[in-house]
């Protein structure tokens, strides 16, 4: 009974190496742990900002129709990388969708993901997400990188990006609506 005693530690610690390794169990608990973990993005402080180099991108919605990215030049535009088997993607997704619900008609949303169209409108339409997607049918202008999932840019009617975050976020925060509130009104 004592060996017992003296050995919990090693079977919590086993335990969860086994619960990560099982495929069916990793992804949900990734998911729970980058929920836990989401903070607001930082916004990039003013000197900082970079700014677009043009607006030439071309982009797929998700109902086959083609959009120049140039035609939201002067607007406020949220542009998220992401991917359906991405757990930090999937993590953030809430957020975004109740940021969405309250800006919809304010801001450009843009959730851009290379992978195949039905996996995408699956994926959204289970977890009964109204998220405007979107494939890239060219490079993303500079400097606007979506190598690493996820990645998001918040940029003004300026073409300068407000906020740059890698990794999941909090975007429904306080902070995010005030800076998003003070674009706008720019």
């Amino acid at each position: 009974m004592k060996l017992f005693k003296n050995q919990w530690s090693n079977i919590i610690t086993a335990l969860i190496v086994l619960v990560l390794i099982i495929p069916g169990t990793r992804k949900p608990i990734q998911i729970f742990v980058n929920k836990l973990l989401s903070f607001s993005p930082s916004v990039t402080s003013e000197e900082d900002r970079e700014r677009l180099v043009d607006y030439n991108w071309v982009l797929e919605k998700n109902n086959k129709d083609r959009v120049e990215f140039s035609q939201y030049e002067d607007k406020v535009v949220l542009i998220n990388f992401w991917a359906t088997w991405c757990p930090p993607c999937i993590a953030e997704m809430p957020s975004y969708e109740l940021l969405y619900q309250d800006y919809k008609d304010k801001v450009v949303f843009l959730f851009v993901s290379s992978e195949d169209r039905d996996a995408v409108k699956g994926f959204l339409d289970r977890k009964n997400y109204s998220l405007p997607a979107y494939r890239p049918l060219s490079e993303a202008p500079k400097p606007l990188n979506g190598s690493t999932l996820p990645t998001s840019y918040l940029i003004d009617k300026t073409g300068k990006i407000v906020i740059e975050k890698v990794g999941s976020a909090n975007w429904n925060s306080a902070s995010v609506r005030e800076t998003i509130d003070k674009l706008l009104e720019e």
